[in-house]
């Protein structure tokens, strides 16, 4: 069914009435901050415009904080991994969430949805469409007016003394805060296994998060690490581009039938994750994100054996341990119990991602001054995770914290909506459940932030307001002399 360019234009009215209603956006309450070029900086300064950066912008937008900017390096229309790099067909989140809502009912998914088509064909739906997902973040961008500048790269980010100095692909601008949102896909996050030359890019292998060239499957038989929704996702498009046939390896005996973090999407986990101690934020995070993994999507994996049974293989109890070039393939090294190698023409890791604020260039100027968990919880042996302790600790916020008091000064004025946060404050800042409940809690506590920071202007503004109270009643006293 063709969208409905009239009905869509017909429900913008009924958002902007529901905004009118409930006075939303306010006015722009921050001070007015120059920068070092004579210019008003930006109050908050957003890296990223998929759904964390929208979510960012709209409830600081919602909190009456308007003088922000919001950078993407895609094009418009290609920000986040909807149409990029995601393979899966539709979202794998259930219909009935909001989307970017905010408690206001036009808002969410569905109401834009049965404007743009019609009330039958959302009740037909089953999982959102990436395409109209993407469609979807693109209109609440428009209709909220979010400022986002496509085709700009930040580069850098570094402390002033009470400002951040932002190098971007288009020269330096200047912002009082400066909010990371983009996601998880980073290349220095992506997992490599050790043993996995580099080398091999991009002719033999490939992270699920890279962008793809589906001639490299057809005829090839293709070895993906990996059992995770990503990797059965690359294993359905390799053999629907030709490949002669799919092996993944897993590290585990059988895939994870269970998951977890179904019942982990919710308010009390949502809201309290960054309220408990940090030992009990450590064992919720080894629970959920290392030792109860999610299971595949059914319709991934079904994706796969409904169609290409006859050319795919699931090897349990068979852990990537290296790769090297052989001829014009590469040959696979399989450790476990019975190790062995195996000869492929491509190898695709869907090993997953990593935090490590190492790799993260933009904000080498920080490096040593801020907070990881290792410097703030020792765990105990039984509880040892060392990748786990790269994690920054951040603040309530999402705000980097120092790691020593004078440290780095100025590193609260950095946040990271991203998964870097997922040990701090859960699943708050990537996980489309929660993003929008991470969303508010970020404007929340940069409302505060900068009722603080604007004290001064805050109060000029109360004590500026005269508008008289009682006039037109016998006691006005304002318009009399006397």
């Amino acid at each position: 069914m063709r969208p409905d360019a009239a009905g869509l234009a017909d429900h913008e009215t009924r958002v902007a009435r529901d905004l009118a209603a409930l006075g939303l956006p306010p006015a722009n309450w921050p001070a007015s901050v120059e920068g070092p070029d004579g210019r008003p900086m930006a109050d908050v300064l957003i890296v990223g415009a998929g759904v964390s950066g929208l979510a960012a912008a709209a409830a600081l937008t919602l909190q009456g904080i308007r003088n922000i900017a919001v950078l993407d390096r895609a094009p418009e229309g290609e920000e986040g991994i909807w149409t990029t790099i995601a393979r899966m067909r539709t979202l794998r989140s259930p219909k009935s969430l909001a989307g970017l809502a905010f408690n206001i009912p036009s808002l969410t998914f569905g109401a834009w949805y049965a404007a743009r088509q019609d009330e039958a064909a959302w009740q037909a739906l089953g999982k959102f469409p990436n395409r109209d997902w993407q469609d979807y973040l693109s209109w609440i961008r428009r209709v909220l007016r979010l400022p986002v500048e496509n085709g700009v790269e930040m580069l850098a980010v570094r402390p002033r003394g009470g400002f951040l100095e932002v190098e971007t692909s288009h020269g330096a601008r200047f912002a009082r805060h400066v909010v990371f949102a983009t996601g998880r896909s980073r290349p220095e996050n992506r997992h490599i296994p050790d043993g996995v030359p580099r080398d091999l890019w991009p002719d033999l292998a490939m992270h699920s998060a890279d962008p793809i060239d589906v001639t490299r499957f057809a005829g090839r038989r293709v070895v993906v690490a990996g059992g995770s929704a990503s990797a059965w996702d690359h294993a359905a498009v390799a053999l629907e581009n030709g490949a002669a046939r799919v092996d993944m390896l897993i590290r585990r005996a059988a895939l994870p039938q269970v998951n977890k973090a179904i019942p982990a999407f919710s308010p009390p986990v949502f809201e309290g994750w960054a309220t408990w101690p940090l030992e009990d934020r450590w064992r919720m995070l080894l629970y959920l994100f290392r030792d109860h993994r999610p299971p595949p999507p059914a319709e991934s994996v079904l994706r796969v054996t409904e169609r290409f049974a006859d050319r795919f293989t699931l090897h349990p109890s068979s852990p990537l341990v290296g790769a090297a070039r052989q001829g014009d393939g590469v040959r696979v090294a399989i450790g476990g119990a019975r190790p062995r190698g195996m000869e492929a023409g491509f190898l695709v890791l869907g090993t997953g991602f990593e935090v490590d604020l190492d790799g993260m260039a933009e904000i080498a100027d920080f490096r040593g001054g801020i907070a990881l968990w290792r410097d703030a919880y020792a765990p105990p042996p039984a509880l040892a995770h060392p990748p786990f302790l790269r994690f920054p600790l951040l603040g309530p916020g999402f705000e980097l914290t120092e790691s020593a008091p004078g440290a780095c000064p100025d590193a609260a004025r950095v946040r990271l909506f991203t998964t870097a946060s997922n040990a701090s404050l859960g699943y708050v800042a990537t996980e489309l459940p929660g993003v929008v409940t991470g969303a508010l809690r970020l404007a929340r506590h940069m409302a505060e932030t900068l009722s603080r920071e604007d004290m001064a202007h805050l109060r000029g503004v109360i004590e500026a307001f005269d508008v008289p109270g009682l006039a037109g009643t016998p006691f006005d006293t304002m318009g009399n002399d006397g």
